[in-house]
């Protein structure tokens, strides 16, 4: 039995709740059982220096942890000048992830920048900021569409992750906090909504982990991530 008593297959409640923000041109709240994140994607009417010139816009992303988004307060990381490498690793990640679904052409030369802070860590911080993520930026996209800056969406598809693992010998979806931390292997799965993948993060915590135990994790993202781009589309109205 799983410490929340949820079935081998089942994601924790999982809410999303839209236009949270009123300046930004696509917000979301996205929770996952304790988990939450609040995700803004905003509009720049220009690109970095190394992409002027080329047509094309860039998508990109950052990721941050509130002080008291855990047990106990952490300090921020403005405070000390820099931030970690497990902040780079995340934030580079979300940005891969929904570039691999943005025709960057189609966006024009602009950037959108999409920001996703922690307010309560529970476990699968960065799939539930990816899964987030791309609702804020097709809100924005839809925005520069209703106002006649764009004329395609450059929106090529969903995108959307989840996490699973090996807990005590059992293959299990979405873990929170409590798996995650005792759990032999876990893996971080990022998917299109037709099914592709964008990347895998798996790794053995506590010992290896067989090709069939790797099917059986990935069958369950799969599962997952079907149910997570069907909320997708709910948020922001089917695409």
């Amino acid at each position: 039995m799983r410490p929340s008593e949820r079935l081998a297959d089942q994601l924790r409640t999982v809410t999303i709740e839209t236009a949270v923000n009123r300046y930004a041109e696509g917000s979301c709240l996205i929770s996952f059982g304790h988990t939450k994140v609040l995700v803004t994607a905003s509009l720049e009417e220009s690109v970095p220096g190394w992409m002027r010139n080329k047509g094309a816009g860039w998508v990109t992303a950052e990721y941050g942890m509130l002080p008291r988004a855990t047990h106990t307060r952490g300090r921020r990381e403005a405070a000390s000048g820099k931030q970690s490498g497990r902040t780079q690793e995340i934030q580079r990640l979300i940005g891969r992830s929904l570039r691999a679904v943005v025709d960057l052409k189609a966006l024009g030369e602009r950037q959108i920048s999409v920001d996703c802070d922690v307010i309560q860590a529970d476990g699968g911080t960065r799939t539930a900021s990816i899964t987030g993520a791309w609702i804020a930026l097709k809100q924005c996209c839809d925005y520069l569409r209703a106002e006649g800056v764009i004329k395609t969406d450059p929106i090529l598809d969903q995108i959307a992750a989840i996490s699973c693992g090996i807990h005590q010998d059992t293959p299990v979806l979405d873990l929170d906090y409590e798996e995650d931390s005792t759990a032999e292997a876990d893996a971080n799965f990022v998917l299109t909504g037709s099914g592709t993948i964008v990347e895998i993060q798996a790794t053995g915590e506590k010992r290896g982990f067989s090709q069939g135990e790797f099917d059986a994790l990935f069958g369950l993202a799969r599962k997952g991530i079907g149910e997570l781009c069907e909320m997708q589309k709910a948020a922001v109205g089917s695409i």
